[in-house]
């Protein structure tokens, strides 16, 4: 497909939805553009279907979680047989509302997830993902933001290698997401069972102590393990080092106390950040915008 087909695909041939979609092995990626406002549009998943907002913002409604605010830096997973219906409150012809989907076969997560078995022990989990949790709303980081913009950029580029890029980087999406609902997974059993095991007890540690200086030496006495072990640990089932998950955690903590409407200052210090603009720094990084821009997204 060459520039001018792609750049002609993606112009408002439909105001609502416009469609444009790559079809590889076991997976579609597809851009949908939206050029007016509009409510109640359903999508139904046939296979897995990862959503990623690149610009704009969605009003979701799922069975249990309606009125759903869905903003860049965020993501939802949709089960086979998913069904979600969406508004579009702020789409227009000059700022389109834009989001990225990725449907994956079952056999190709499972192909990949079975590659990471050795470093991701709890991903037998897969079956249950993809059939318990019809659909899964989550923060992801920059780096998962950047993937999505360049998996878009990769539509608009005649490169020779563009069909092969495209699906590396779908891989990489797959990886991802894997290691992230691994991690919510592990978050979710501490509040169920702290004292299971080194891992979930050394998680459960950091989650209740948010807003505290993390301490390593007694994040190692709490788990029983010892330094190098801990980071091992971290690196190989979360992919960050305990710092790293800390801040996180914060992070998407203030996310969700900004969505209750508490004031950004108060939320800066209470979750153990140096200063507001410290932690303006840290949100930006994150979430690709600041935390007043955030709180302004879910005003609209």
């Amino acid at each position: 497909m060459n520039m001018q087909n792609i750049s002609r695909l993606r112009a408002p041939r439909v105001l609502i939805e416009n469609k444009i979609s790559f079809a590889g092995p076991d997976s579609e990626v597809s851009i949908y553009d939206t050029y007016e406002a509009a409510s109640r549009v359903r999508l139904d998943a046939g296979e897995l279907l990862f959503c990623g907002m690149v610009t704009g913002r969605k009003i979701m409604h799922t069975s249990g979680a309606e009125g759903q605010v869905f903003l860049p830096h965020e993501s939802f997973v949709m089960a086979p047989g998913g069904i979600v219906e969406i508004d579009f409150p702020d789409a227009s012809l000059s700022r389109p509302t834009t989001c990225l989907t990725v449907e994956i076969s079952k056999e190709r997560v499972n192909r990949i997830s079975d590659r990471l078995n050795d470093s991701l022990p709890m991903l037998e989990l897969v079956d249950q993902w993809q059939t318990r949790v019809p659909v899964l709303h989550t923060h992801h980081s920059t780096e998962t933001q950047r993937l999505l913009t360049r998996l878009t950029k990769l539509f608009t580029e005649n490169h020779p290698d563009r069909d092969i890029l495209i699906d590396l980087n779908i891989s990489e999406l797959i990886i991802r997401m894997l290691r992230h609902k691994t991690r919510d997974f592990l978050l979710a059993y501490c509040s169920n069972d702290p004292e299971a095991n080194s891992l979930i007890a050394a998680l459960d540690w950091i989650n209740s102590t948010l807003s505290k200086p993390l301490d390593i030496d007694q994040l190692c006495r709490h788990a029983g393990m010892g330094r190098s072990r801990l980071y091992v640990e971290f690196k190989e089932k979360l992919g960050c080092s305990p710092v790293e998950l800390q801040q996180q955690l914060r992070l998407k903590r203030a996310a969700e106390r900004i969505k209750n409407g508490e004031a950004i200052t108060a939320i800066s210090y209470d979750l153990g950040f140096n200063s507001p603009s410290h932690f303006c720094h840290r949100f930006k990084n994150f979430f690709g915008c600041t935390a007043s821009e955030y709180k302004s997204g879910l005003q609209k």
